[in-house]
């Protein structure tokens, strides 16, 4: 996790209703009481008060009910918008964040709009942009009560599912409110097929059938898949949670950061060859000799395109250029009537 000037960072992801910011504000509270020192960034403009003092708040730079008049949008259009806005100045951020020497984690609460955040340009530019400087895993909260429907719990599934491969970050599936029903089930569920089956058959319906397709694509992904049961109204689950953050951030520098060093050096190459291809081009236009090869493939099919009559064409007599004698017209009117045809008038 994180010692000294080495701070994690988490960005919360959810299905509204899911206790998402609830889940924030008992984190932020776990971490002070263990003396850890958090920064806590709200990404929701369109929050009304969070439960947690944010240090860095979306709400000060962007208004997000002026941003709906000015542009003319509805509420989803209002988030996108704004946190477009909001992304073109990240680099403020990260530079603050630059500056705080002494953090543990860096705590990020987005949208209750999932598909706002993780489908978006910014949401993928302020999520890349964290990941580059600091270890970073994606904490899934999904509603433990809403999931005791097997199609539910599906759905929720495929969503963490697709989190993880478009991000490429460790990911933690929170199940939240076992205050009110255990996750149990769902871990059953998550390694036991049949289980899953069972519960599927009590549920007949279109839907049912989907999933119980789905079940045995995603058997492969619960296999690697991180997952704790938390409340965010007493507290239970925390350590867990931490724990599995510790071997997220693990997972991160051995599995994320190899893939984004080789994404850069697969930038780099391709800016160098640009820039060749660009000096070349301008060796051109200063009038620079270009050398060209000797018997290269252009001259062979500049030679292919010459008529027979020219490409075998052979001197009877042997003779060279040198030797050749000059064209006498019988007629000097014909003469004159030749040159006339390339006179300028």
């Amino acid at each position: 996790v994180s010692t000294q000037s080495t701070g994690s960072s988490g960005i919360n992801a959810e299905y509204g209703g899911s206790g998402k910011t609830c889940f924030m504000q008992r984190i932020n509270a776990y971490l002070h009481a263990k003396e850890k020192q958090p920064y806590v960034i709200n990404l929701d403009p369109a929050v009304f008060e969070v439960p947690y003092p944010a240090n860095i708040d979306i709400r000060d730079s962007v208004k997000y009910k002026e941003v709906m008049k000015q542009y003319q949008l509805g509420p989803n259009g209002g988030i996108i918008t704004a946190l477009n806005l909001f992304a073109t100045k990240f680099d403020q951020v990260l530079s603050i964040l630059e500056k705080k020497e002494d953090l543990d984690f860096i705590l990020v609460d987005t949208p209750g709009q999932i598909e706002v955040f993780t489908w978006s340009a910014s949401g993928t530019i302020i999520s890349e942009a964290i990941a580059r400087s600091y270890p970073t895993v994606i904490a899934y909260v999904m509603d433990t009560v809403r999931c005791t429907n097997p199609v539910t719990f599906m759905s929720n599934m495929m969503y963490a599912c697709s989190i993880m491969y478009k991000t490429r970050l460790p990911l933690i599936v929170v199940m939240n409110k076992i205050d009110v029903v255990d996750n149990k089930f769902a871990v059953d569920w998550m390694n036991d097929f049949e289980t899953f089956q069972e519960a599927l058959d009590a549920h007949p319906s279109y839907s049912s059938n989907l999933s119980r397709s789905m079940s045995l694509v995603l058997d492969e992904f619960y296999k690697d898949l991180r997952s704790v049961g938390i409340s965010a109204v007493t507290g239970n689950g925390c350590t867990s949670f931490f724990t599995a953050v510790s071997g997220a951030v693990k997972e991160y520098y051995e599995e994320y950061l190899p893939y984004l060093e080789e994404l850069r050096s697969a930038i780099r190459t391709r800016k160098q060859g640009e820039i060749e291809e660009q000096m070349k081009k301008l060796k051109v236009d200063r009038g620079e000799e270009v050398p060209l090869q000797q018997g290269s493939q252009d001259d062979e099919l500049y030679s292919s395109n010459l008529p027979p009559s020219f490409s075998n064409f052979e001197d009877p007599e042997g003779s060279d250029g040198d030797n050749e004698e000059d064209v006498q017209y019988e007629d000097s009117s014909m003469a004159e009537a030749s040159f006339d045809r390339f006179r300028l008038t």
